[in-house]
């Protein structure tokens, strides 16, 4: 064995960080921040998306088939419906992996997902180094946390994140801080702006300890909570709003998520219209690509409660729109027939 060509065994114990947090928190751009400054580390990326459309997969690079290399070496997968088989399909690689991140999806709860790294097989091979929470500072209200998932993302989280800082007053970030502290004992915590955070303080820490889940893990077994996630095995492909996740957390928060594709271009002022007028207040997040008639731009749009921001790039495939809404009891057939109104 040289060596250039390590033993396949030091492939065992791989770490294996989980990034959480509510609706338009940062994770994507926290994964980013990662992928851009990981110092040649072999990072694989597991997208877990709620919704019809994996736009989150498509703003971290063009992808076309459920796992793709990166342009600086790491690959990142989707979890179409197992965790498992997502995560043997990585380990099974002939490459080098060194790391391994996983985004949930920001209505997620996170401990279906430990869960499935401390007591199945997958703790032979992986180490599970520590469970991020990502708050965004500006919009966070006690409120926020009716949702029952937001509540476990930061009681679950080893490091929790307050994103967002320039664009809070420091009394807001203090106040937050503080109900952390209340729901969590001794929470660790970072703030960030736009995701930049030191990775030696949340990559390789160590601080997930097993033995915390020990009763959670009997109580997950005999409660059957069942997380679906991709649930697209009886989907409908005419059908593309309010696909409903069938796991107990999003049926008490009432979130849903709505989808909308389209082969013809949007008119801007129709558009500009419906976001600043006509969009819904329940929506608490919404990501794109945007194609629109005046401009022959690839628009990626993200929104997050009040703001929303719109940039321009090429395409690199054939123009359409696709959206992904995502809030709690909204109309799908409501929000179809706004988007369809806004068509040039």
């Amino acid at each position: 064995m040289t060596a250039s060509s390590p033993p396949l065994t030091t492939k065992r114990g791989m770490p294996v960080t989980i990034i959480t947090g509510f609706l338009g928190s940062g994770k994507t751009t926290l994964l980013n921040h990662i992928l851009s400054n990981n110092n040649d580390l072999k990072v694989a990326v597991l997208v877990n998306e709620f919704g019809d459309i994996n736009i989150d997969s498509q703003l971290l690079v063009s992808m076309d088939e459920t796992m793709v290399e990166l342009s600086n070496g790491c690959i990142c997968c989707t979890i179409n419906d197992d965790l498992v088989d997502a995560v043997y399909r990585i380990m099974e690689r002939d490459d080098r992996i060194d790391y391994m991140v996983i985004e949930t999806t920001g209505v997620a709860d996170p401990l279906p997902i430990i869960l499935t790294f401390l007591g199945t097989e997958l703790r032979d091979l992986t180490r599970l180094d520590s469970i991020i929470a990502m708050v965004d500072a500006e919009t966070f209200t006690p409120d926020h946390f009716e949702s029952e998932a937001a509540l476990k993302q930061i009681s679950y989280a080893d490091v929790t994140i307050v994103n967002k800082v320039d664009l809070a007053s420091s009394d807001q970030v203090q106040t937050l801080e503080k109900y952390l502290n209340s729901v969590k004992a001794g929470v660790r915590i970072l703030r960030s702006q736009q995701g930049q955070v030191p990775l030696k303080l949340i990559l390789d820490v160590g601080y997930n300890n097993p033995e915390d889940y020990a009763d959670l893990e009997h109580a997950h077994d005999h409660h059957g909570h069942e997380h679906d996630h991709h649930g697209h095995e009886h989907h409908d492909h005419d059908h593309h709003h309010d696909h409903h996740h069938h796991s107990s957390h999003l049926d008490n928060d009432g979130f849903v998520s709505i989808s909308f594709e389209s082969d013809r271009p949007f008119n801007v002022k129709k558009f500009e219209q419906f976001l600043q007028n006509d969009l819904s207040k329940n929506v608490f997040r919404a990501k794109g690509i945007l194609w629109f008639e005046e401009s022959d731009l690839r628009n990626i749009f993200q929104l997050s409660g009040p703001r929303f921001s719109i940039d321009g790039e090429e395409w690199c495939s054939p123009p359409r729109n696709q959206l992904v809404f995502i809030g709690r009891h909204l109309n799908g057939d409501h929000i179809q027939q706004q988007l369809t109104d806004c068509l040039a």
